[in-house]
């Protein structure tokens, strides 16, 4: 008997990628890099919805289990008319707790469904800061450095395998630089580099510092949080601990070489 896969899922355009500052930090030769990570906006899952299934085709609920607001996106079988359900948990927000963890739900029902999935096929990426591009603030007694608000990275290209699985991917600042490219192009920050002494001279800054590489294994998912000491992963509970005892975002394994 054969059966239907049902309507395919497409690919991420470059355009509905969006780029976040994940984490920032010094490495041990005094290089400031970010840590950069690659997401969707919810209004990309309902434009993918509508475009496969109409707009009639699909729906969303939201309920509260144990204190979690979990989100379920429905999609109606054309031959059947069962509703066949995908679900998944949000995490809240620095800003609208209630419509963050909401939007956020939504996004990760989405990837059950298909939609981004190939996101989490993307490498690590790191990116050198020149001096304009960061700032150190006093958290705690401590210096913490930040991404400066005008700093701004997006996808200019990506590429895809057969089966889907990213191949190509190049990142572009505000003003059109290319800061990291899978094929090793990318060059310094035109700027000042975030290091006494360095130079300006152009040079492949895709290659994280070893300290700042995750070990095998530990790349994270779209969304996920990586810890700045050590590459590797670090839930919410852990960043805010820290932060308010260490001044700076470590996970529980660096907290207990700090202590």
């Amino acid at each position: 008997m054969n059966e239907s896969k049902g309507p395919e899922i497409r690919l991420l355009n470059a355009n509905e990628i969006d780029v976040r500052v994940q984490s920032v930090s010094k490495t041990r030769n005094g290089t400031v890099g970010a840590v950069l990570l690659l997401y969707k906006d919810a209004r990309v899952d309902m434009k993918i919805l509508d475009e496969v299934f109409g707009i009639y085709g699909w729906k969303r609920s939201h309920e509260l289990i144990n204190g979690n607001l979990f989100c379920t996106i429905s999609i109606r079988d054309k031959e059947t008319g069962e509703w066949i359900s995908k679900q998944d948990v949000g995490v809240e927000s620095n800003t609208e707790k209630e419509k963050g963890q909401a939007s956020d739900a939504f996004k990760r029902a989405g990837f059950n469904i298909g939609i981004g999935r190939e996101l989490y096929t993307a490498p690590f990426i790191w990116v050198e800061l020149s001096e304009d591009e960061y700032y150190t603030e006093n958290v705690g007694g401590k210096q913490v450095i930040r991404v400066s608000p005008n700093v701004k990275f997006t996808v200019a290209d990506i590429q895809y395998s057969e089966d889907r699985v990213l191949t190509s991917l190049t990142l572009t600042d505000k003003n059109g630089n290319v800061r990291f490219s899978t094929n090793g192009t990318a060059k310094a920050p035109t700027g000042r580099t975030g290091r006494a002494g360095a130079s300006k001279s152009a040079g492949n800054t895709n290659k994280p510092p070893e300290e700042n590489t995750p070990a095998s294994g530990q790349q994270e998912a779209p969304g996920a949080m990586i810890c700045p000491s050590c590459g590797g992963p670090i839930s919410q509970a852990e960043k805010e601990y820290s932060m308010k005892k260490y001044g700076q975002e470590m996970c529980r394994a660096c907290q207990r070489k700090a202590k």
